[in-house]
């Protein structure tokens, strides 16, 4: 297959079935890697590249003409796009938090972006899909905008708490604000930058080292650009867009998603010249609609595409999002079946083999991007609260304002729409379709409240005396042959028991070894075996072992 191109072509050449000179890629021999077309290889590298504010139609693939994005395009020719997927939430935090999490806001921990106070955080209650395929053996890294506080090491919402081995990047949201920032974190470190590195440059060529370690682990990379959020700001003028006759402001905007898919473009090369390319699944996404923030102004670009509302709106403009897999086995399709951010988590445990969490809002979608059938959601909920709910079941959807919302009356709004025939949300039917309205008004509101989950995976606490190694069952299934034990220079001791039932735990003490450890766990799930590993343990003083158990 050629390399990606970084200057793309005009939209025009792109729909005519060329990419600027670069033809797509021609058929290959019987047996090679046609063979393998409509496939993913088992425990792929996973690459999920999450955007900033990048409306559902400010790529080519989706109607874009303004600006060019001709490596996004490339990936949506050759893989799977999703025409209809969905962001956790029409904002920053809460949409990365489900993204995160596998649950949608009206389950999760982070439900609203911060507004003036204290930025919200995630718990050690938290499993994020990092910390699952990082259990599984994957080497994980996030390079970018985390978006959750407090800006401190060391503390359970830290991005290397929450699964990711590698953190370079923002901590909270507003300090992702600042493309030059005066600094940024390396895991536990301020790395001083003294406001002269664009930050977008430094994400990408991270990611590209991280990418070319290799290894014999898989990995997960999470790349999260702060592009193309606003303000609009970039290295030098708009480029190609400089003489443009728009605002400054758009024109920056314009080069910013410009800047973007050539990011793109160099991770994908990076993966072929690591030679992990055919090993590796990209994700590309955006966290939610487009925004009109510092002079930027959306309907310019069309950026939302055919849909109503943009950033911050419950409204298609606001959640519907890109979403594009891409890998070398896959073959092209165009989906229309909704998946959501909820689902990530879960596919990504489908992909890495791993017992998927029970409680989950969210639910595989590894068969779509092969083309098989995979289980439709009963309903998709979003919630912001004190400000709007929306639910979506089949073809009908309600967007529901509370009552101190501007406009909303003493009682609130419910709004119905039909998004077969209405895609763009202009007709709502509440009035004509009462009862219908209700229902799902009822359906919403038995959809939000506490975090559903329960304990799930592996830890080990070292104390005075001990390393407790605990293995929680919080999947759906029985955990059976299950044996716990430290790895390290010297055999160590281990425990077995037959079976670990779900929504129970295993807790075992061990002697506190000298020397660096890594807390163990084998076991059998649905006639597999898995290997769960906590590193980074240690101590001296070695003890009787003791033994507890939990239920």
């Amino acid at each position: 297959m050629l390399p990606f191109v970084i200057n793309g072509p005009s939209r025009r050449a792109l729909l005519a079935g060329t990419l600027a000179g670069l033809a797509l890629p021609a058929a290959v021999p019987a047996g090679a890697e046609a063979s393998a077309r409509g496939s993913l290889p088992a425990r792929p590298n996973i690459l999920l590249i999450l955007a900033d504010d990048l409306g559902w139609g400010e790529i080519g693939s989706q109607g874009q003409r303004k600006i060019r994005t001709p490596n996004l395009d490339r990936l949506a020719a050759e893989g799977v796009r999703f025409e209809t997927a969905y962001s956790g939430a029409p904002l920053c935090a809460p949409s990365r938090c489900s993204l995160l999490t596998g649950l949608h806001a009206g389950h999760s921990t982070v439900r609203e972006n911060p507004e003036g106070g204290e930025q919200h955080a995630l718990t050690g209650a938290d499993l994020t899909f990092a910390e699952l395929l990082q259990l599984s053996g994957y080497r994980t890294a996030l390079f970018g905008k985390w978006g959750f506080g407090p800006e401190e090491p060391g503390q359970e919402s830290h991005p290397n708490a929450r699964g990711f081995g590698e953190f370079f990047g923002y901590i909270t949201h507003k300090h992702a604000h600042h493309y030059y920032p005066e600094y940024l974190w390396h895991n536990g470190d301020k790395v001083q930058l003294g406001g002269k590195s664009y930050a977008p440059d430094l994400f990408r060529e991270r990611a590209i080292d991280f990418i070319k370690k290799g290894g014999d682990d898989p990995f997960l990379l999470y790349f999260a650009s702060n592009l193309p959020h606003s303000p609009s700001v970039v290295p030098g003028d708009a480029g190609p867009y400089q003489d443009k006759p728009w605002t400054i402001q758009n024109r920056k905007h314009a080069e910013q998603v410009a800047r973007l898919d050539r990011d793109v473009a160099a991770l994908v090369e990076a993966l072929r010249e690591a030679g992990v390319a055919k090993r590796t699944l990209v994700l590309f996404t955006s966290d939610n609609g487009p925004h009109r923030e510092k002079g930027v102004t959306p309907w310019l670009f069309n950026s939302n595409g055919p849909f109503r509302g943009d950033k911050r709106d419950l409204y298609e403009g606001g959640i519907r999002v890109p979403l594009i897999a891409w890998s070398p086995g896959l073959e092209h399709r165009v989906e229309s079946q909704p998946v959501t951010f909820w689902d990530v988590l879960p596919t990504m445990a489908d992909l890495a083999g791993v017992p998927v969490p029970a409680h989950l809002d969210g639910r595989s979608f590894r068969g779509l991007l092969t083309g098989r059938d995979v289980r439709e959601h009963k309903h998709l909920v979003w919630n912001r609260p004190h400000k709007a709910q929306a639910i979506r079941r089949g073809r009908w959807k309600v967007v529901r304002f509370d009552p101190h919302i501007s406009g909303a009356g003493p009682e609130g709004r419910v709004e119905l729409y039909d998004l077969r025939t209405d895609p763009r949300e202009r007709h709502d039917l509440a009035a004509a379709k009462p009862d219908l309205a209700l229902e799902l008004s009822e359906e919403l509101d038995n959809a939000i409240g506490s975090d559903p989950r329960i304990p799930y995976g592996l830890r080990a606490e070292v104390t005075a005396d001990q390393v407790v190694v605990t293995l929680h069952n919080g999947s759906s299934v029985p955990w059976r042959n299950v044996r716990l034990g430290l790895d390290g220079r010297r055999k160590r001791r281990a425990h077995t028991v037959p079976v670990v039932v779900p929504g129970t735990a295993i807790s075992v003490g061990f002697p506190v070894p000298s020397g660096k450890i890594t807390a163990r766990a084998d076991f059998d799930a649905k006639g597999r075996s898995h290997v769960f590993r906590q590193r980074r343990l240690g101590g001296t003083a070695p003890d009787p072992l003791e033994l507890t158990s939990t239920g």
